[in-house]
């Protein structure tokens, strides 16, 4: 007897030891260590030995059980990811994913199971929860209730974030819109500007390590989430939307049918930015949910466009103004004309049709700008309740097909809901059948849905050009803006941040108002840095007669799909220098928004070695002041370097 006392003493620390999961990346840098230990499931990454994320908690609520505590790790699978995918409409257009997949299963103290999936590529960790039916085939649903889930970054990271606004607050109560002011280097444990932390990407750096999180793969069948605020022994956590938001409309959880899954979270590291600013995780481990129309698939639907709204405001929609930016966009070689809000009321139905055919015989393709329903906010915008119904969205979208309407542009959404989701969702899908492309305002961040939604262009989810015009604190913030988004929130998605703007003076008569505060190339080379497949060159017509002739004829070639995307060097909120490539063109665009001229020594392997090239540059006097745009020679040295100077406010374009 006492000898089998013994022995189960001598068991009993075995039984109880926590168990571990390891997975690497492809080429063995990245590793995902997984524990259970203490019945807490958790996860850590390293990267070449350096630790990225300190051991962070895994897990949810659910109203089917806890599975944040009393877990053990029961089983695990491993295989291989290889798959080959072409895009158009994002940073590349072939795309090679190679990962590591590897599935934990956990059970709990009364024997509920849940899986974490992990799938592991070079530089990318993307981790989602999988949920199976449990005892005799049951329960067939699931609400999703609250999530462990946590990034627990080094002590002395550094955060570049936005905050997550409070909800139906803003003009005419249409936040959160994903619409606020970043702070780049700013201390980790400092508290959120709302007390709501933060909307995704949220970029981290540590030391020269980058750490970049988001998720993907959000659809109606799940909400978006955002980033909590700074915990010290948890780290940052997902957090749900906020109940106030939509209106109040709608659960701010998430449900789902059983056997079912949670949207990938998306972890992105990297010693150098290269990795952040070129990662397509957010692509790599999702698919369409639907085939492309083909009316759109065997046509170009994306290219530059014209809007009229961004200078000229509310009272330019109208028919002759309108006229006037169709005649722009067809004199510049662009595709597409935005008319934007109050455009039923102000011209109506049968003179935007007329209006449709002049601009197809100028060659040139309408958008048409939506209230994204009404009942969620206050925007008192027309057109209002076109979007919001199956019905009165089969109406418009035929209507809009039987005049030869391109696409729509939909605003003011209320959130991160499911039930928002599903808005998103449905419009898309209905535009497809109509062979409508769509770009969204006012509203969330893009989720993977370039993929998922092959119809869907871009968002602006973004503080974007209109607070340009807005006022001058926006227009002296925009070269910081707009050398931060490479890195974060244009590094996950496409982002409609609305306007090449070629206007000194935020007028019509270009003298009045605030001043730009960039210079004609730093706008022009931003229709490089931020990608998006349909990109709004705003000029006015007067431009047509003010700016130079260089910059005119550059402008006519700006291409908006790419086919390579390559960081070249930067740092968020102080500069940018990408390389993108357009069939066999490469251009390099750079951005500058320090106080003093940035000279850089660079490589630049897309160009020969030994050759010239051109650039793109602002010319500036003996004092410093930026007297106009010239097109240059530049030498590539033997070595494939060349050696390029951006001016204060001011950019470079080199092709």
């Amino acid at each position: 007897m006492k000898k089998t006392i013994f022995l189960l003493i001598a068991l009993l620390p075995l039984m109880l030891a926590a168990r571990e999961a390891t997975v690497a990346s492809p080429d063995g840098k990245l590793v995902v260590n997984i524990n259970d230990d203490g019945g807490q499931p958790t996860y850590a990454l390293t990267l070449e030995g350096r630790q990225m994320l300190l051991p962070s908690a895994l897990g949810f609520t659910a109203n089917i059980g806890d599975f944040t505590k009393g877990l053990k790790i029961t089983n695990t699978k491993a295989s291989q990811v290889d798959r080959q995918y072409e895009m158009r409409q994002v940073k590349q257009s072939h795309f090679h994913y190679v990962a590591t997949l590897l599935t934990v299963d956990f059970e709990n103290a009364k024997q509920q199971k849940m899986s974490v999936q992990f799938s592991v590529s070079n530089n990318d960790v993307a981790i989602r929860y999988l949920i199976p039916r449990q005892k005799d085939d049951n329960p067939k649903s699931a609400v999703i209730e609250s999530e462990a889930t946590a990034f627990r970054l080094p002590d002395g990271t550094t955060k570049f974030l936005t905050p997550q606004s409070l909800p139906m607050v803003g003009w005419e109560r249409t936040k959160p819109s994903y619409e606020e002011e970043y702070r780049a280097d700013a201390p980790m444990t400092e508290k959120s500007r709302y007390g709501q932390g933060y909307t995704f990407p949220c970029l981290f750096n540590e030391g020269g390590a980058w750490v970049l999180i988001s998720e993907t793969g959000v659809s109606s069948a799940y909400c978006g989430s955002h980033l909590s605020d700074y915990d010290p022994q948890r780290g940052y956590t997902i957090a749900y939307p906020m109940a106030g938001e939509n209106n109040g409309n709608g659960t701010a959880t998430a449900g789902i049918p059983l056997p079912g899954e949670t949207p990938w979270r998306t972890i992105t590291v990297g010693t150098t930015l290269k990795p952040i600013v070129e990662t397509t995780v957010q692509y790599d481990v999702v698919e369409p949910l639907y085939t492309l129309n083909p009316q759109l698939s065997t046509l170009n639907p994306y290219g530059r466009y014209t809007w009229s709204w961004l200078i000229w405001q509310d009272n330019s929609i109208n028919y002759d103004d309108q006229v006037k930016f169709i005649d722009l966009a067809s004199a510049m070689g662009f595709e597409l004309c935005l008319v934007d809000n109050w455009w039923d009321r102000n011209i109506g139905r049968e003179r935007i049709a007329e209006l449709s055919r002049y601009a197809q015989k100028k060659g040139v393709g309408l958008m048409l700008w939506y209230n994204s329903n009404g009942y969620e906010n206050d925007a008192p915008q027309t057109p209002r309740q076109c979007m919001n119904t199956p019905m009165a969205r089969d109406r418009e979208m035929a209507w809009m097909k039987s005049i030869g309407v391109k696409g729509i542009k939909v605003d003011f959404f209320g959130g991160d809901k499911q039930e928002t989701m599903k808005l998103y969702e449905d419009i898309l899908f209905d535009a497809n059948r109509y062979g409508l492309q769509c770009i969204f305002h006012g509203c969330t961040l893009p989720r993977g849905w370039e993929r998922m939604y092959p119809n869907f262009v871009a968002s602006e989810a973004v503080l974007a050009s209109e607070n340009v015009f807005f006022s001058d604190h926006h227009a002296r913030q925009e070269p910081f803006e707009l050398t931060m988004h490479p890195f974060c929130r244009n590094a996950v998605a496409t982002m409609d941040w609305g306007g090449v703007i070629m206007n000194k003076y935020l007028s019509k008569d270009n003298r009045s108002r605030h001043q730009r505060q960039t210079t004609d190339v730093f706008e022009i080379a931003t229709a490089f840095t931020n990608q998006t497949a349909i990109q709004c060159v705003a000029m006015q017509p007067n431009n047509l007669d003010e700016l130079p002739q260089v910059e005119l004829d550059f402008l006519k070639t700006i291409p908006t799909i790419w086919d390579e995307t390559r960081f070249i060097d930067g740092y968020p909120g102080r500069y940018v220098l990408i390389a993108r490539r357009h069939g066999q063109q490469w251009y390099v665009a750079g951005l500058n928004a320090q106080k003093e001229p940035l000279v850089l020594n660079v490589e630049l392997p897309m160009f020969p070695a030994g050759t010239a090239v051109s650039q793109l540059i602002d010319v500036a006097d003996k004092k410093g002041n930026v007297t106009g745009a010239a097109k240059q020679p530049l030498k590539i040295d033997k070595k494939g370097k060349a050696k390029i100077t951006i001016q204060p406010n001011g950019g470079i374009v080199v092709f």
